[in-house]
């Protein structure tokens, strides 16, 4: 396990997990039905805010059960995750002269509102550029190991934070929307994707020095790239392989680009539209 406390940054992490949709929403039945087609989705936001604004409004109790009173590790460990995400985006962004917001991380359980919609755990990881937030359902960990053949591991989630930090700083400087300008076409959101992989692999690579990962451990964030590959889930789904209708990119494309990342620790690195 890597060693999380060797880092000081903490983000912006809300605890929903146990406040409980008590109306509205969609049920576990609808989440089986989605999870596989939006594994990881940091997918075209476009997509992800088409299908959590079809989801009908839900209500939600008031307060957290004694089970996540308080901090407990997994919040600290997303919240130092986050964190360190943020430390290197204002330190790219500060070197271009350019502002950086943090995000905020929703912890939540099988569903909860955003600003997008209904956040369910059916649509995978997501971030919402309407609220700035990413939401997480950390028992998409268990679909990521048990459907889709992960190894798992804290850096492998750790990777999916990461990645969906870079779509934040992907809207924040502006491009996301040369991408919604350029069409959103399959070929726009598939570049959109290996980018945020790289960026997450820049994010692996300015922890690097700082003793956080043990030896091998960067290979569990790889493998949970090569294991939400469009080439693997569609393998996995419908028994065959479409290369057309790709968003994400292939296994291999996303283990690439996220590697070119962590090897180059340089920013202009992960420019997937040239």
């Amino acid at each position: 396990m890597a060693l999380w406390d060797k880092i000081t940054s903490r983000g912006n992490v809300e605890d929903r997990r146990s406040m409980a949709p008590i109306a509205g929403g969609v049920g576990l039945g609808g989440i089986a039905l989605l999870i596989l087609f939006n594994v990881l989705t940091g997918g075209d936001p476009a997509d992800i805010l088409g299908q959590l604004q079809n989801v009908p409004p839900l209500e939600q109790s008031g307060t957290n059960s004694q089970e996540f009173e308080g901090e407990d590790s997994y919040e600290a460990f997303a919240s130092t995750v986050l964190g360190s995400n943020n430390e290197m985006w204002q330190k790219i962004a500060a070197s271009s002269n350019r502002s950086y917001i943090p995000p905020r991380l929703v912890l939540f359980r099988t569903a909860t509102a955003s600003s997008c919609g209904t956040a369910t755990s059916s649509v995978g990881p997501h971030f919402c550029p309407l609220d700035n937030t990413i939401y997480l359902d950390e028992t998409f960990f268990d679909e990521l190991k048990n459907r889709l053949g992960a190894t798992g591991g804290d850096v492998a989630e750790a990777y999916v934070i990461a990645h969906e930090v870079a779509h934040h700083a992907q809207n924040q400087f502006g491009i996301m929307e040369q991408v919604k300008n350029s069409g959103n076409s399959n070929e726009s959101s598939v570049r959109l994707e290996l980018q945020a992989d790289c960026f997450a692999g820049l994010w692996a690579n300015s922890i690097k020095d700082v003793g956080v990962l043990e030896p091998n451990e960067i290979k569990e964030a790889m493998d949970a790239a090569a294991a939400v590959g469009d080439d693997k889930i569609q393998e996995k789904v419908t028994g065959s392989i479409n290369p057309e209708s790709f968003t994400h990119g292939s296994s291999d494309q996303r283990v690439e680009w996220f590697t070119k990342g962590y090897n180059s620790g340089d920013y202009k690195s992960c420019n997937t539209f040239n």
